[in-house]
């Protein structure tokens, strides 16, 4: 039989760095969905959009990224699923 205090310690608390924006930081970064390049890096290899807990950015920027590869999708710069896993 186990007691409270024999089993062992309570969850440890990990505690991550805050994440920055880094379209806020960085002035010069723009959300353009003619650069299909800039926008890859926040979709999964699958197509799926990051979403900002992730890679950070605020909801500001996160709206326009969000339109910005779905109108790169539209006129096929990004696809729409990613590559078949078979």
């Amino acid at each position: 039989m186990y007691r409270k205090n024999q089993r062992g310690g309570g969850k440890s608390r990990f505690y991550q760095r805050r994440k920055i924006c880094r379209f806020c930081v960085d002035s010069d970064l723009e959300i353009n969905y003619k650069k299909p390049k800039a926008l890859r890096q926040f979709i999964t290899e699958r197509g799926k959009i990051i979403p900002r807990r992730i890679t950070g950015t605020c909801a500001k920027h996160q709206r326009e990224l969000t339109v910005g590869i779905k109108r790169s999708r539209q006129i096929a710069l990004l696809p729409f699923v990613g590559k078949p896993m078979y």
